[in-house]
């Protein structure tokens, strides 16, 4: 290993000795299974909103979306990111607030399945297990996915054996997360959510000099068929630009679906301190999600760039996702202090892994532990036994990622995309119905839910394989068709009872008031 590459490393490691560090210090504030899951309800409005977005970008941001801009231009990169933008924007002004007021007055629920069966008084108890048996599903291999990336990122750079690399990420984010909890995971997330941005602007500025400056970089995207068109793609291949249809676009859209059922994201919303504040935090949070996905794209194009001046080796399919990791291993050959920086870039892009993983162990944890043990199997457990239960199960779902990621070639951002599906699809038209129509009822939600999650997969591994029309993303029809399915079972049934209703009512009149102020 060379002196620079030492260097990259020590600044990795500083990182990551912090993160531990927050986790300790949390761990002082985390008294009970409230504290643990959900903070005590006590973030303020800038962690809540750095914090939800950090969990939510992941290594897509820093990998998946420069990668494709970087092969086919602006297309696909850019409706992605338009739907995702969107999304965030929308989910923060329509649901942040009301899911806040409403989860508080109803049972004061701290997990996702939680809400759902207070929200419907649904005593069987299948809602609560259907909703924590869903969050299994789709978060353990989304977990695993994320100690994969922090694998191979090692191994790529420094040669690091592959398992040992993503053991030892495994156990930094096992450690600061079962220590600290929620309060860890989300004061962790803000600090990765800056050192996130500083790793897209140092890239940036070095690899706009690197292909020779900003009009080198246009250049080169101009002379590229259809690479800087909104309708039409780069083909790699044939060198010409391929048509991009509206149905396409539309699919692409439907990403900004998925925030409305991705329960990461929601539970930043239930912890919030103080529900007048998150105005505050609608916009950072939208400003900061633009900025970011607009800075990602731009990425991909001056990669681009710098691969025709002969700066980086041409890069193709899934590779073209590490040209940030490229830029920085040529940043880190120029002196010790470049070398600095570009771990400090690397840890950007650890960052954004971790934060995810984090957020999605506490909500796997949370759904075995407290729905599953405590609410579908009835087992009272004393507040010392709950925390150690939580702490535990965190541990089984990171133990059972690191077996599903064992095999290095396994692939991280299909993962992503299927996961981001399937809460999108089950989880979010239940969400909406719950918070905004009253005589939606629990046999609507178990429909929506159940009917979202199986044509996600159905659609997935089997319609989408037919091609032409039906070859798009999964989460577009899942969401549809969920919500057709709860609009029709909970008309065909019976209406909610007195005391649904009246809560309903009263947390309309709650959020009137609060309007009003």
């Amino acid at each position: 290993m060379t002196s620079n590459q030492i260097a990259m490393l020590i600044t990795i490691l500083v990182y990551l000795a912090v993160m531990v560090g927050v986790g300790i210090w949390s761990s002082r504030k985390t008294k009970n299974v409230r504290d643990f899951y959900l903070g005590g309800r006590k973030l303020g409005p800038i962690v809540t909103a750095m914090s939800a977005e950090a969990s939510d970008m992941s290594g897509w941001l820093l990998m998946g979306l420069p990668g494709v801009a970087y092969l086919t231009g602006l297309a696909e990169a850019s409706w992605t990111a338009i739907g995702l933008a969107i999304g965030t924007y929308v989910n923060w002004l329509i649901v942040a607030k009301r899911l806040r007021t409403y989860t508080q007055m109803c049972g004061n629920s701290i997990t996702i399945p939680d809400f759902f069966a207070n929200r419907y008084r649904d005593k069987s108890k299948v809602l609560m297990c259907v909703s924590a048996l869903i969050i299994l599903i789709f978060f353990v291999p989304y977990t695993a996915s994320g100690f994969a990336a922090c694998g191979k990122l090692f191994s790529t750079l420094f040669g690091i054996n592959y398992h040992t690399a993503m053991i030892v990420s495994a156990i930094i984010i096992i450690a600061y997360t079962s220590i600290g909890g929620f309060l860890a995971a989300s004061t962790t997330d803000l600090i990765q959510s800056i050192v996130m941005t500083i790793a897209l602007l140092v890239i940036v500025g070095f690899g706009v000099n690197l292909a020779g400056g900003f009009d080198a970089v246009m250049t080169n995207a101009e002379s590229l068929a259809g690479y800087l068109s909104f309708d039409k793609i780069h083909n790699v291949e044939t060198k010409a630009a391929d048509d991009y249809s509206l149905l396409t676009i539309a699919s692409l859209l439907a990403w900004g679906l998925g925030y409305f059922g991705m329960p990461h994201i929601l539970l930043r919303f239930m912890a919030i301190e103080d529900s007048n504040k998150i105005k505050t935090s609608r916009r950072i949070a939208t400003v900061w999600v633009v900025i970011s996905l607009a800075v990602a794209i731009f990425i991909g194009v001056i990669g681009n760039a710098a691969t025709f001046a002969g700066e980086v080796e041409a890069l193709t399919g899934s590779n073209s996702e590490t040209i940030i990791i490229q830029l920085s291993n040529i940043m880190s050959k120029i002196g010790i202090g470049a070398a600095l920086v570009a771990g400090v870039i690397i840890a950007g892009i650890l960052a954004s892994t971790m934060s995810t993983a984090d957020s999605q162990l506490l909500a796997a944890s949370s759904s075995m532990s407290e729905n599953i043990i405590g609410g579908v199997l009835g087992k009272k457990l004393s507040e010392k036994q709950s925390m150690l239960c939580a702490r535990t199960v965190l541990i089984v779902i990171a133990v059972v990622s690191v077996f599903i990621a064992w095999n290095p070639d396994s692939s991280v951002f299909r993962i992503v995309s299927f996961a981001w599906a399937g809460f999108g699809a089950t989880f979010g038209p239940v969400m909406l119905s719950a918070l905004f129509w009253k005589r939606s009822n629990r046999y609507g939600a178990i429909a929506g839910m159940i009917a979202g999650g199986i044509t996600v997969f159905v659609w997935k591994f089997g319609i989408s394989k037919l091609g032409g029309a039906f070859a798009i993303y999964e989460l577009l029809p899942a969401f549809i068709i969920a919500c057709i399915f709860i609009v029709v079972v909970s008309l065909a049934t019976k209406a909610p009872e007195k005391e649904i209703v009246d809560e309903f009512d009263s947390v309309k009149k709650v959020m009137a008031e609060s309007s009003a102020k």
